[in-house]
């Protein structure tokens, strides 16, 4: 026979689950009140602690911070491949405060999401110059995330903001955002964004090792994977949206960065073919307002394996020469700023 618990019991329990959640829910509550006055990512959401900029980390979270910058009217999108296209150098030639938003690993999809951000941030930014490489020739029409990427921290509605706060590694970005904004000089992660990865490499080994020219000297296949997205390219669709919404005094410069030759898809196969029509489709969604710099051809820098620490990463010499291009398409669209230097 079995004994039904006395209803005093009941009640006991009954109260203590409605005080457990009550006071889960009040903790929630009161995490996310306090990580909305902190604003770890410095995204200019209401906060407390006034504070601008974020803490040394890595670009993937800073660009919140430096996306929204009102000290930039210009900015650079992208990912490794665009990444030592050094702003200040872009100023010095055009007189345009410019910002570094590449972040190494993503693709279109990403890069689309921090280009909006820094527009809705910047609706009269003077220009936009994005790096477009092959993770742009996707047939993908999601756009898919590369890596794990805080979409989130760039998201104009709420839900989304909030929603992203709850991560336990966001948790301690809090802790950590309080003591480096109590500090009296904190160390700031670069404002303008600029990383040279050059160190970085260098660190790996020298470039001219016979290993690594033996790498870089490899050819493309023979038989590559001929479907690259095929006639229609979903990435040239959303890049030409983004075009259509600028407004009229912001330039536009598509950047193809270069590739070593020996690595480039040989003539007249599949794979060269469906790259040419990537290019084409990139090209002509920024048409007729955007520029384009094309340092994807076969150019004398791309068989010089000096100038390169893989097949697709170039370093300072070559990027030097690229930033010429740039400011030179920049100036050619008309957008100056007034400290530009004199012809």
């Amino acid at each position: 026979m079995r004994a039904d618990p006395p209803a005093s019991a009941e009640a006991a329990w009954r109260g203590f689950s409605v005080r457990l959640v009550a006071a889960a829910v009040l903790l929630l509550l009161g995490y996310l009140a306090l990580a909305l006055a902190v604003d770890p990512y410095d995204t200019g959401r209401p906060r407390l602690l006034d504070r601008d900029g974020v803490r040394p980390q890595g670009p993937r979270t800073a660009t919140a911070s430096r996306g929204r910058d009102p000290a930039y009217a210009a900015a650079i999108v992208g990912n490794s491949h665009i990444q030592l296209i050094k702003p200040a150098n872009l100023r010095e030639a055009t007189g345009l405060p410019f910002v570094q938003l590449a972040v190494p690993g993503t693709g279109p999809g990403e890069q689309l999401l921090i280009a909006n951000y820094f527009l809705r941030h910047h609706p009269r930014a003077r220009a936009l110059v994005i790096g477009a490489d092959s993770f742009w020739c996707t047939g993908d029409s999601a756009l898919p995330m590369q890596r794990p990427f805080p979409a989130w921290l760039l998201a104009e509605d709420w839900a989304s903001y909030l929603r992203g706060l709850l991560r336990v590694r966001v948790v301690g970005e809090v802790v950590n955002r309080i003591g480096w904004a109590l500090r009296t000089a904190p160390r700031r992660a670069a404002p303008d964004g600029y990383w040279d990865y050059e160190p970085d490499y260098l660190a790996l080994g020298d470039p001219d090792m016979p290993a690594r020219v033996a790498s870089r000297a490899k050819q493309a296949p023979a038989d590559p994977d001929p479907g690259e997205g095929g006639p229609d390219f979903p990435a040239a669709a959303s890049l030409r949206a983004l075009a259509g919404r600028l407004s009229p005094d912001t330039a536009l410069v598509l950047v193809f960065p270069p590739v070593f030759a020996a690595t480039k898809a040989r003539s007249g196969t599949p794979r060269a073919a469906a790259e040419a029509a990537c290019r084409a489709a990139l090209a002509g969604a920024v048409a007729p307002r955007g520029r384009v710099v094309d340092w994807s051809g076969d150019r004398p820098e791309s068989h010089d394996s000096s100038l390169f620490f893989d097949a697709s990463h170039y370093r300072q010499p070559l990027a030097r020469r690229i930033e010429a291009d740039i400011a030179a398409a920049l100036r050619e669209a008309g957008a100056t700023g007034t400290d530009a230097p004199r012809p």
